[in-house]
């Protein structure tokens, strides 16, 4: 069974169209909007002269706590070493990877599965192990704890009236669509199995091992779309299909995305294991928090939670950092050796305040988000496939939701927790961020419940709450030239000495990657100390 392989069609839909074609707001919904701290976010656009009311001292200092952030500090650890201090500005660490609980359950707020880790990634792996993922090894493949595999019934896709269990679609689907998806997969498969001149996988995990071969780079300076096109794979539900995945993994419609970017969300998973199929996923009712917290608990050195960097100034032979936990004040100044700015490269350009840097970052787009959680009594269901942990809705306009709490151990629940997920990708992002922060909590509700009640008739009957999750840049977008340009390089050199750490410095935003930038910041802080 494929992970998440089904796409809505919602190419030509723009924000406003949605928006417009709810005509009348339901009852009041229990719940609130949240999301990144933005007080002090946006103290970064124009930092205070805040009075300096403590000085601390530390060899390394890491600012941001998402999965680079933890999994640099986790790398140091690792070594021995602790005389490093994480700043984040959340209260909580964890980045996009982040989830919230409620008497029901945990649920994510982000991102929430991984796949079947890649048996070349043996850090990663050593991790898992680490973190009571994988159990063991027989014959040489890992063995994975079975509660964390995603239990059956996996997933099913609505399409012309029915559920079907999977999400490549099947149900009603033409004969010629069928067989455009089949070779289209067929061909994703010859790629995924495809090594370069230089004997490198075309397609890696991470990215920086794949193949250096011209004609598989070459595909980062077309769009998906227009290799499709080229390739001569043009039925509407294969091309819908594809823009389900790329909106998926990478929050990036296909006619936007690197054909070698959306051609990785097939080619680059090989995982082998012992007690599961490659295409299958690990999940926890938290989503990926559960492995953010993992590399949080095995971190020995200094946490700051809830503290914004606001500036970045070199200090003799270091540097020295201003952080608040509040627009008032006072202000916490770091003085270190080492620097990881583990942040996005947005927000680094305006820690750093250089123009060369500031150039080349503003160049890098980022998706905005919206995630809900929704607490629900029991649910009408329509025919077809039994409900599954993975939801989704042919031409829906988001990409379903799960259900947050499938993998729990009791088989009956009065209530349930959902988490549906908006990509916001028809527009221009910064357009669509605006937009989203002028929705009320009523709105985004309507918009949730118009979709879903599709599926389940008594959803306005059987809501409870609904709580909204706005991620106003969730993820870097692997726009044609990103991943294979220069400008990631360029950028690295306009740091300097101070050390990169982010997923957009790979190009695409999964754990994987995010985990092994951390790994390269550890390298890379180990060299300089």
């Amino acid at each position: 069974m494929r992970r998440r392989q089904f796409i809505q069609q919602s190419l030509a839909a723009t924000a406003a169209s949605w928006w417009l074609s709810s005509c009348q707001a339901p009852a009041a919904i229990p719940g609130r909007i949240v999301g990144a701290n933005s007080q002090l976010g946006h103290l970064l656009r124009q930092p205070p002269n805040l009075p300096v009311g403590r000085t601390l001292r530390t060899q390394v200092l890491i600012v941001g706590g998402g999965v680079s952030g933890l999994s640099t500090a986790y790398h140091l650890s690792q070594k021995g070493y602790q005389q490093y201090t994480l700043a984040e500005l959340e209260t909580q660490t964890g980045g996009n990877a982040r989830g919230g609980s409620n008497a029901i359950s945990p649920y994510p707020w982000g991102a929430h599965y991984v796949p079947v880790a890649n048996n070349n990634c043996e850090a990663y792996l050593q991790f898992l192990q680490s973190a009571g993922v994988v159990t063991g090894y027989q014959q040489g493949q890992p063995v994975y704890n079975e509660t964390m595999l995603c239990h059956d019934p996996e997933e099913r896709l609505y399409i012309n009236g029915r559920w079907q269990e999977g999400l490549v679609p099947q149900w009603g689907v033409s004969a010629e669509g069928q067989q455009q998806i089949s070779r289209f997969l067929q061909h994703m498969e010859q790629l995924r199995q495809a090594t370069g001149t230089d004997g490198r996988q075309a397609f890696a995990i991470p990215v920086a091992e794949s193949s250096t071969d011209e004609q598989y780079r070459a595909l980062d300076q077309l769009t998906m779309q227009a290799w499709m096109q080229q390739q001569g794979y043009h039925h509407p539900d294969l091309l819908t299909y594809v823009n389900y995945c790329t909106r998926d993994d990478f929050g990036t419609a296909v006619q936007h995305i690197s054909a070698w970017a959306g051609i990785h969300y097939f080619a680059g998973r090989k995982g082998q294991a012992a007690n599961a199929d490659a295409q299958d996923v690990l999940t926890w009712p938290q989503g990926n928090q559960y492995l953010t917290d993992a590399l949080r608990s095995q971190c020995g050195g200094t946490i700051l939670s809830g503290h914004a960097a606001y500036q970045v100034q070199p200090h003799g032979q270091g540097w020295r950092v201003l952080l608040t936990q509040s627009a008032q004040g006072p202000a916490t100044a770091v003085e270190c050796q080492v620097l990881v700015l583990a942040t996005p490269q947005f927000v680094n350009a305006r820690l750093l305040n250089e123009p060369g840097f500031s150039s080349l970052a503003s160049q890098l787009p980022y998706s905005p988000w919206m995630v809900a959680n929704l607490t629900v009594d029991k649910l009408d269901e329509q025919s077809g496939m039994t409900p599954c942990w993975d939801n989704v809705l042919h031409g829906g306009r988001g990409l379903g939701y799960v259900d947050a709490t499938h993998q729990l151990l009791q088989w009956h629940h009065r209530q349930r927790n959902l988490t549906y997920y908006l990509p916001l990708t028809d527009g221009d992002p910064a357009n669509l961020r605006r937009w989203a922060q002028q929705q009320s909590h009523a709105d985004w509700c309507q918009l949730v419940l118009s979709e879903l009640e599709t599926v389940h008739p008594n959803m306005r009957k059987a809501i409870r709450q609904i709580d909204v999750m706005l991620w106003g840049h969730a993820m870097i977008q692997p726009i044609p030239g990103l991943l294979w340009g220069p400008q990631r390089q360029q950028l690295r050199q306009a740091a300097g000495s101070i050390i990169l750490a982010h997923t957009d410095m790979a190009g695409i935003s999964i754990f994987e990657e995010g985990f092994y930038q951390g790994l390269q910041a550890a390298q890379q802080v180990w060299h300089q100390l």
